[in-house]
C-alpha cells in the first residue's frame, strides 16, 4: 500500500499541512490543480489564502456541482470556491461543472475532455462518512468517469443545513468520475472528526471495495491522507 498516513492534532494542524502539500506541489511544478468543496478542506484554504504562494499562471479543475444551481447561487459550489479561495488567490482559469447545463452527456463529456486535456497535478479530497469521495456513492465503478449523479438520501440530508428547505436541496450533481480522479498525479485527502473514523479505516486498511469509494485510492501511488486523532481513533496500525 502506497499511502502516506500524516496523523495531526486538529482540523488547524491540518490546514497548515494542508497548506505544505500545496507550497511543495506548486513548487515542484504543479500547474493543474483539483479543488473540492465542503468544511473538510477550509482550514487549508485558508492557510493558503493567508500566504503568499501565487496560482496566477496555474489552472483549477473543481470536482463537482449541484445539478440545477446557478453559479451566483450562494449553496453552489462555484459560489463556494469563490469566497473561500478564487476571490483571494486567483488561478489563470477555473472551471467547475456548469450545473444548469440540462444536458447531461453533452456537459460530462465537456468537462472529462477539459481533463484530459488539462491532466490534474495535484488533487485534493474530502471524505464522506460512507467513504464517498466527490459525489461517487458506495457502489460507483472505480473505472467511472466524469458523470451525473442521483444523491443518495444521507447525502441530501447532510446538505439540508445549507439550505432553508429540505426540498431545496438538489438531488443530482455533476462529479470527476473515481477514475477521472485517479489520472491525477499526486492525491491529497482530508478528514477530520469522529465521525469520519469509520470511513478512514475501511479506507486505510480494509481490502479496497467499490462499497467504500475512497478505499481505490490504496491502488494509486502518491497518495497522502491528512487525518486528525479523532478520526484516527479506529486505526489499528501505527503509523
Amino acid at each position: 500500500m502506497m499511502m502516506k498516513v500524516k496523523i495531526v492534532a486538529d482540523p488547524t494542524a491540518g490546514g497548515k499541512a494542508g497548506y505544505e502539500l500545496f507550497a511543495a506541489a506548486l513548487e515542484n511544478n504543479a500547474r493543474v490543480f483539483g479543488l473540492a468543496t465542503g468544511s473538510t478542506p477550509i482550514s487549508t484554504y485558508d492557510e493558503i489564502t493567508a500566504s503568499n504562494l501565487d496560482f496566477s499562471k496555474c489552472i483549477s479543475i473543481n470536482l463537482d456541482e449541484y445539478v440545477s444551481l446557478a453559479p451566483t447561487h450562494p449553496q453552489s459550489y462555484h459560489a463556494f470556491m469563490q469566497e473561500h479561495f478564487f476571490d483571494k488567490k486567483p488561478f489563470s482559469k477555473s472551471y467547475v461543472p456548469d450545473g444548469l447545463n440540462p444536458d447531461e452527456q453533452e456537459e460530462t463529456a465537456r468537462y472529462e475532455k477539459l481533463i484530459a486535456e488539462n491532466p490534474i497535478d495535484f488533487q485534493i479530497l474530502g471524505l464522506g462518512r460512507n467513504g464517498h469521495i466527490g459525489f461517487n456513492e458506495p457502489g460507483t465503478p472505480f473505472d467511472s468517469i466524469t458523470h451525473r449523479v442521483e444523491l443518495t438520501q444521507s447525502t441530501i440530508d447532510a446538505n439540508a443545513r445549507f439550505f432553508d428547505n429540505e426540498k431545496d436541496v438538489p438531488r443530482y450533481a455533476y462529479s470527476m468520475g473515481i477514475g477521472t480522479i485517479m489520472k491525477s498525479k499526486e492525491i491529497l485527502i482530508e478528514a477530520y472528526g469522529e465521525n469520519k473514523a469509520d470511513a478512514v479505516k475501511k479506507m486505510i486498511e480494509e481490502p479496497s471495495t467499490e462499497q467504500v469509494p475512497a478505499s481505490v485510492l490504496q491502488q494509486h501511488s502518491n497518495v497522502t491522507v491528512l487525518i486528525d486523532q479523532a478520526a484516527a481513533s479506529k486505526l489499528t496500525k501505527k503509523y
